[in-house]
């Protein structure tokens, strides 16, 4: 029979090998602090690192083109406009159409030539407009980029 004192030291002994004989053997009973980590049985491979787990990233999605404006100098012309913004004159042509009505592609009175100094164009820079897909009236920017013509990134 144990003694009432020495019962609670026992059961916690008792309780303390139950657990440790549960845990997984972290270290093997031959490593010493320092050593290389034992070789894995030969035919199993050893992971490589973390588990990979699957995650998901949404999409980014597409930005819509931004008009900026440019304003029209003293020998400016559609063609010299476009080239700035690497688009069409025919394009700037589109965009306008609704403000300058001597703009529209699709007009009798249509005057591509016909551009006055102080109007404001609004460009995409680096886009050209599919004739079988026109805006249908003149969205305007933003914010309005001022002075006179602003070449693209500036």
């Amino acid at each position: 029979m144990i003694d009432r004192r020495r019962q609670p030291v026992a059961l916690c002994l008792l309780l303390a090998f139950l657990t440790a004989a549960c845990l997984p053997n972290a270290v093997g009973p031959s490593a010493t602090p320092g050593s290389p980590p034992p070789t894995p049985p030969a035919g199993r491979p050893s992971p490589s690192g973390p588990t990979p787990e699957p995650s998901f990233v949404p999409p980014t999605p597409t930005p819509k083109p931004t008009f900026r404006t440019n304003l029209v100098v003293r020998g400016d012309n559609l063609t010299s406009i476009a080239r700035t913004f690497d688009t069409t004159a025919r394009s700037i042509a589109y965009w306008n159409r609704g403000t300058y009505p001597s703009l529209d592609p699709e007009s009798e009175a249509y005057s591509p030539n016909r551009i006055e100094i102080g109007w404001t164009l609004a460009i995409i820079p680096g886009t050209v407009v599919d004739p079988q897909t026109l805006p249908e009236q003149t969205p305007r920017p933003a914010s309005p980029t001022p002075g006179p013509t602003a070449a693209p990134g500036a």
